[in-house]
């Protein structure tokens, strides 16, 4: 029996279950919540989304349709990912982490990548446009996990670590080739948690941060548009219709929700004040029409996911498992605290999706799989028990 890592406690035996862990084969309170999200998801890009898709789309469930559709799309990858064994994508690292490089490099190349609002992010498949970015995210904490699972006892070297900071390097380089800053900002922060917990030190840690600090003032510097988003959200009032009006908009929509809200649908921010209602802002509706109330709700969902998710890492069969499950739980707390912090204007524009809620098939879908790879730890888990007994 292994101990695992000492930032996720795992030192507990596996077969010492608390009694809230014993739930069955798949992991229940995990599966409801992620089920309640994407249900509530539905409900909130519809909401946000009806005025916009009837002006531009002539059918006010437009994008509601396109939210389903991702649903079923993600309900069907968690599946096929629970009951995949999660550990046969060890073998298929190489090949994941491939794929999610090539298509990085297919949105660049120019009528290859669909460009829309200045950044090449998609690929057009016909039936929908995937979002390379998405792919990647995953990719690459499938292919940490695989790794750092391997080389253990390295990771506290910097030539243990060093392969992976040049593999989320280059997924990083890719991504603000897109041009994606806050997508970028998401995965160098994954890498290194990832590290964090797969053994680096914290010396070699703080060493690392200061060149990537450096390099993001560099790259504001470098872009005008960047570094005037910059300007805007210091002091979004100084050009409250240009960059700093999303900003604006969205504080106007949390500012009216008060405690309770406007109600269900009653939004006013949706009627073309506030762009990318549906997507990247959709947490400025969820606080105007539900409040306070809703938006804590909101994110208490997400906190009880990540616990699931930091159970499941704790009690798996092996280093991939806990580090496959740790990882999905740092991607999608990292990913929530930079679409809450651009929304309440903690952190500047462009924002990020909120998992599981914003309008976006390749989100959902990537979300849902994320969240099937970890059941699949979860029964690999219980089979190890078995096993044992």
């Amino acid at each position: 029996m292994w101990s695992g890592v000492k930032f996720l406690n795992a030192k507990s035996k596996i077969f010492f279950r608390s009694k809230t862990d014993r739930y069955g084969r798949i992991d229940l309170p995990l599966a409801a919540v992620t089920a309640g999200l994407l249900a509530f998801g539905v409900v909130m890009v519809y909401s946000a989304s009806m005025y916009n898709a009837e002006m531009n789309y002539g059918s006010k469930y437009f994008f509601m349709y396109k939210q389903l559709f991702g649903c079923i799309g993600g309900i069907m990858a968690m599946f096929a990912l629970t009951v995949l064994d999660y550990r046969k994508l060890i073998k298929a690292r190489f090949v994941i982490i491939g794929i999610s490089v090539a298509l990085l490099a297919l949105v660049l190349i120019p009528g290859v990548g669909v460009e829309n609002y200045g950044a090449r992010r998609w690929l057009n498949l016909g039936v929908m446009t995937l979002q390379s970015s998405e792919v990647a995210k995953i990719g690459y904490v499938i292919f940490a996990a695989a790794y750092m699972s391997r080389n253990a006892k390295k990771m506290t070297t910097v030539k243990g670590w060093l392969p992976l900071i040049a593999v989320g390097g280059l997924i990083c380089l890719l991504i603000m080739l897109e041009p994606n800053m806050s997508v970028t900002m998401c995965v160098a922060f994954t890498m290194l948690l990832l590290l964090l917990i797969g053994g680096m030190r914290i010396k070699h840690l703080i060493l690392l941060c200061i060149p990537l600090a450096a390099l993001v003032v560099v790259l504001i510097i470098i872009e005008p548009y960047r570094l005037a988003r910059l300007l805007a959200f210091l002091d979004p009032w100084s050009s409250p219709l240009e960059e700093g009006y999303q900003l604006l908009q969205s504080y106007y929509g949390l500012g009216s929700g008060g405690l309770f809200g406007v109600g269900l649908f009653n939004s006013r921010q949706k009627y073309l004040f506030l762009p990318f209602s549906e997507s990247d802002f959709i947490f400025s509706v969820i606080g105007e029409e539900l409040g306070l109330i809703g938006c804590t709700i909101v994110i208490a969902s997400f906190c009880f996911m990540i616990y699931r998710l930091i159970v499941i890492a704790q009690n798996a069969a092996d280093r991939f498992g806990c580090y496959l499950s740790a990882g999905m739980a740092v991607l999608i707390g990292v990913q929530v605290l930079i679409n809450i912090a651009v929304v309440t204007g903690c952190i500047r524009p462009p924002g990020i999706p909120l998992p599981g809620v914003s309008s976006g098939s390749s989100a959902l879908i990537t979300f849902s799989g994320g969240i099937g790879m970890c059941q699949s730890v979860r029964l690999g888990s219980h089979a190890s028990v078995r096993a044992l007994i």
